[in-house]
């Protein structure tokens, strides 16, 4: 499968998305008011203001920024102003995440306001948006069914000028989201959680996943429009989390042959630990060996023709290699490693 076209699900136009106040992303516009700095559509440098009421939540207190939230924040607001200081920081995303080979971009607003309504209303601004300026079709992402719902009627509002949509996502507890699947002409992402909680090995994945698609097949969806997300949790929790994905891929792999998609949150690995990049596009290139052509990730911070072309014999690889097939306990060789300078 390693050869096989890779379908990229691009993760970042995502309200949960965070820069770290101190980071090089921070900074004071021309006005001395700080701000997120950034490359807008043109490639030109550009800022986008952190307004005075995002810095009263906690998560701002707590030294971060929810970049995305404030953009569509702004989207959505009654002042013209904020409203295209908002579009024009989505619309860079956009192209930046189309240039690096996304095939539907993830659009999630569930933490914009703990109010449904708002909720509703940046969804559909968002999809609206994003259908007059996008060139791929967008994944349609939310934990909540009213909003998967709302985000592609207005889709289907839009005229769908990309072309079928994806759905993020359905699961056993909540099936009822496959029955947006032929109502929208959509591809899917069907999760590999049980119905009372998130599979603990890969044997459980494979018989939730597995369940999964049979529904799926009980409603006439064809197989190559679901991808399977077989669940990716970070190694610096458990070393066998690694294992627990990769069996599961070859396991999905063997039981449904080439058609369907295997996915997942491939970044998900690496939370916690440094040189994120490099454990991302190694363990990538372990799961492409194993049998997944789809991935839910950042395509800009990991890219795929570095991936095909990574040097698996090298020292650094084979050390984070080590750790993520569960050969690294507490994954201390790797920190050592990192330490010492020898990952660099």
């Amino acid at each position: 499968m390693i050869n096989r076209e890779f379908a990229i699900i691009g993760e970042n136009i995502h309200a949960t998305r965070v820069f770290l106040q101190k980071g090089k992303r921070i900074g004071l516009n021309e006005s001395g008011e700080e701000s997120v700095l950034y490359k807008n559509a043109n490639g030109e440098s550009a800022c986008l203001k952190i307004p005075d009421h995002f810095k009263s939540t906690q998560v701002y207190k707590e030294g971060r920024v929810k970049h995305f939230m404030i953009a569509i924040q702004n989207g959505i607001s009654g002042t013209v102003s904020e409203q295209k200081a908002g579009q024009e920081y989505i619309l860079a995303e956009i192209r930046r995440q189309e240039r690096y080979g996304s095939t539907f971009l993830d659009l999630n607003v569930d933490e914009i306001s703990h109010r449904i309504e708002v909720q509703k209303k940046a969804m559909e601004w968002l999809v609206q948006f994003y259908s007059g300026v996008a060139v791929i079709p967008p994944s349609i992402d939310s934990s909540s069914i009213e909003i998967l719902q709302v985000g592609l009627e207005q889709y289907e509002k839009c005229g769908r000028p990309q072309g079928n949509p994806m759905i993020n996502s359905a699961s056993l507890e909540r099936i009822e989201a496959l029955d947006f699947v032929n109502r929208y002409d959509a591809h899917v992402i069907v999760t590999a959680a049980a119905i009372d909680g998130m599979p603990s090995n890969a044997e459980q994945r494979i018989d939730n996943a597995s369940e999964m698609i049979e529904h799926c097949l009980d409603k006439d969806i064809a197989l190559g429009r679901i991808h399977a997300d077989l669940l990716l949790f970070p190694i610096s929790v458990d070393q066998e989390f690694g294992n627990h994905y990769l069996d599961a891929v070859r396991g999905m792999r063997d039981r449904f042959g080439k058609e369907i998609r295997i996915t997942g949150g491939l970044s998900n690995v690496s939370f916690g630990l440094p040189m994120r990049r490099l454990i991302n596009e190694t363990f990538i290139s372990l799961a492409m060996e194993a049998g997944i052509d789809s991935g839910i990730i950042n395509p800009v911070e990991n890219r795929i023709d570095r991936v095909r072309s990574l040097d698996m014999t090298s020292q650094r690889v084979k050390i984070a290699k080590d750790m993520l097939l569960g050969k690294d306990e507490f994954c201390m060789q790797f920190i050592s490693s990192y330490r010492e300078g020898i990952l660099a």
